[in-house]
Order: structure tokens, then sequence, then C-alpha cells
């Protein structure tokens, strides 16, 4: 394989390695988003459960009922809390995976710029080892023209 493949291969693993790292960005995107979603819902939910007010000034049957809808509301803000703490931890995966796909591209990158150096840097060699060819085939043509 010579080298202008191998950088050609290089170049085409660096681009699905930002791709990679373009949907895993997108897909912490969406999580924070739902993160979001669910601290607010347990926002709401407290509020409204302490916004219903006291329930020992009401008749027994009221305060029986505002109870149970305390202790409903209480309940599902529990089971949003937990759900959120889920979430977080898929996003910390989700998160160590994005470092890792980047630290693979950025890697590659790295690689690839260093053939491409080096690629250029021998066409350079070779075209300064073809120019001095001419120059000297002219010098010595100029020196036999002369005799």
């Amino acid at each position: 394989m010579n080298k202008q493949n191998n950088i050609d291969s290089l170049g085409t693993l660096v681009r699905l390695r930002s791709t990679e790292v373009e949907r895993l960005q997108a897909d912490l995107a969406r999580q924070e988003a739902t993160r979001a979603r669910f601290q607010n819902s347990v926002e709401r939910l407290t509020d409204l459960a302490v916004g219903s007010g006291p329930s020992g000034a009401l008749s027994p049957v009221l305060a029986a009922n505002c109870g149970n809808y305390k202790q409903a509301v209480f309940a599902l803000a529990d089971s949003h809390r937990t759900d959120l703490h889920l979430h977080e931890a898929n996003m910390a995966v989700s998160q160590r995976k994005l470092a890792q796909a980047w630290t693979r591209r950025e890697l590659l990158g790295k690689v690839l710029a260093q053939q491409e150096d080096a690629l250029a840097r021998e066409q350079d060699r070779a075209q300064r080892k073809r120019d001095d060819e001419i120059a000297t085939q002219s010098w010595l043509a100029g020196r036999a023209d002369q005799q």
C-alpha cells in the first residue's frame, strides 16, 4: 500500500470517528434535555404537594383526601427522582463514551497529520532532487557547449 492510500484510509477513519463523536454529542444533548425535564417535573410535583396547603384545618374526609393527594404526589416525585438518578448514571456512561471517542479521533488525527507531513517532506525531497539533476544536466550541457 503506498503512502497516499494509507493517508486516504486514515482520513476516512478520522471522518468516521468524527461522525461517531457528533452522534455521541447529539445523544448526550438529548439526554441532557431529558434530565432537565425530569428535574423540572420533580420540582413541579414538589411544589404541587407543598402548595396544596395544610390538611389539619379541614374536615376529616377532606383532610384524608388532601393527605392521600399529598402522599401520591410525593410518591410520584420520589419515583421521578429515582428515574432522574438512573438517567444521570446513564449520562455519565455516555459522557465517558464521548470522551473515549473524542480521544480516538484526536489520536487518529495526529497520526494522519504526521503521515501527511512525512509524505509532503518526501515529495519535496524528490522534487528538489529532480531540480538538482536538471540543474546539473543544464550545467554540464553548458560546459560541453563551451568546449
